[in-house]
C-alpha cells in the first residue's frame, strides 16, 4: 500500500509570533524529512487580529495567508502538497482548535470569528463539513471540551517544549469515542517532524483533507 506522510499542525513565523521558522524554510524542512504534505495552522485569535490595526477584513485576511501563500508556493515546487487550517481560539477561555475543511472565501465570509463561542463556531461549521480538533486539551490551564463539540481530539502532540499530557488526550478521546490525530506543533528546527499522520490517498486542498480523515482513512499516527 501507497503512504503519504502529512503533519496536521505548523506553523509559520509570518504569521504565528511564537514560530520562528519561515514557510520557505519549513516546506524545505519537511521536504527532506520524507513528508508529502503539511496543514498550516497558523494561530486565529482576536491579539493577532487587533495588533493589524484599522486594516479593512479583507486585508487582515491577506496577512493571516502569507505564511500558507508563501508555502503552497514553495511546495509546488518542490513536490509537497499545502493544506490551508487554522489554530483558533476564542475568548471564552485558553483552548486552542485545529481546524480542517476551510477555504479563503470562508475566512472572508465570516469576520472575527474568535469572538464566537466554541458552541457557536460549531453551529456555524456543522452544514460546511469543517471538522474541529481540540488541540493538546490537557495541558496546563486548558480544559477539555465537551466532546458533542468536537470531531476529534489532538492525541499526540509533538511540541517539545510542552507537556501536552498526551497520554490523558488519548484516554479522553477514546472514552467520548472521538477521533485521534497526530501533529508536530511546529514553530522551531527542533519541532520538525516531531508528529502527523500516515494516509493512503495523496491529498490535494483543505476539503480532501478533511473527507479524509472524516471518513476514517488514517492509516497511523506518527509519535
Amino acid at each position: 500500500m501507497t503512504a503519504f506522510k502529512y503533519d496536521t499542525h505548523v506553523h509559520t513565523s509570518e504569521v504565528s509570533c511564537c514560530a520562528k521558522v519561515s514557510a520557505v524554510e519549513a516546506v524545505k524542512m519537511y521536504k527532506d524529512a520524507g513528508f508529502h504534505g503539511l496543514v498550516i495552522t497558523d494561530h486565529y485569535c482576536d491579539s493577532y487580529f487587533v495588533s493589524l490595526g484599522d486594516l479593512s477584513w479583507n486585508q487582515k485576511i491577506d496577512r493571516f495567508l502569507e505564511g500558507y501563500n508563501i508555502a503552497l508556493k514553495v511546495g509546488k515546487k518542490l513536490g509537497l502538497k499545502i493544506i490551508l487550517g487554522m489554530e483558533i481560539r476564542f475568548l471564552e477561555n485558553a483552548n486552542d482548535y485545529l481546524v480542517y475543511g476551510i477555504d479563503e472565501k470562508f475566512l472572508r465570509d465570516n469576520k472575527e470569528l474568535y469572538k464566537l463561542s466554541l458552541r457557536e463556531f460549531r453551529k456555524l461549521t456543522k452544514k460546511d463539513n469543517i471538522l474541529i480538533f481540540q488541540a493538546h486539551p490537557f495541558r496546563p490551564f486548558m480544559i477539555p471540551a465537551p466532546a458533542e463539540l468536537l470531531d476529534g481530539v489532538e492525541v499526540y502532540n509533538g511540541n517539545p517544549r510542552h507537556n501536552s499530557n498526551n497520554d490523558i488526550a488519548y484516554e479522553y478521546a477514546l472514552k467520548n469515542q472521538l477521533r485521534m490525530l497526530s501533529g508536530s506543533d511546529f514553530h522551531r528546527r527542533d519541532g520538525v517532524a516531531a508528529g502527523g499522520i500516515i494516509v493512503s490517498e495523496n491529498i490535494s486542498d483543505s476539503h480532501e483533507f478533511a473527507d479524509m480523515i472524516k471518513n476514517n482513512k488514517i492509516i497511523e499516527l506518527i509519535q
